[in-house]
């Protein structure tokens, strides 16, 4: 995956780490302008280190340096936020996002149901093997 304006990425590090941005400009060999746009993803437009950035397959028909209203535009027009929701990759970092907001009774349920489907699951083996 090449560094360009227009890809789709997911922040792996700093104040906003697990938020999705878009590649807006590219500064040097080390860092890139990213924008969320703000108002779709939470992102505010700033400088970002490559290595704090997971490259995507998606990538929205923009040129270098677009403003937030035409990113946002391009994003709804090539359809990439419903295209990355619908990746397993996406759907991974949700389901950890949903984990770590549990709390502690519903962890216990979690744990509770595991246990029972697991008893459920021995029961069936067992008959299958008689």
């Amino acid at each position: 995956r090449f560094v360009e304006p227009g890809l789709l990425a997911l922040i792996t590090y700093g104040p906003c780490a697990g938020k999705m941005c878009t590649i807006v400009d590219i500064v040097d060999q080390k860092r890139v302008v990213v924008d969320g746009p703000e108002s779709v993803t939470g992102v505010r437009r700033h400088m970002m280190p490559v290595k704090r950035l997971s490259l995507t397959d998606f990538k929205a028909n923009i040129t270098r340096g677009a403003r937030e209203k035409t990113l946002r535009l391009a994003l709804e027009k090539d359809g990439v936020m419903k295209k990355w929701s619908a990746t397993a990759w996406a759907k991974k970092v949700s389901a950890k996002e949903v984990r770590a907001k549990m709390t502690d009774f519903e962890r216990f349920k979690l744990m509770v149901a595991r246990k029972k489907r697991s008893g459920e699951v021995k029961k069936s083996v067992k008959k299958t093997k008689k």
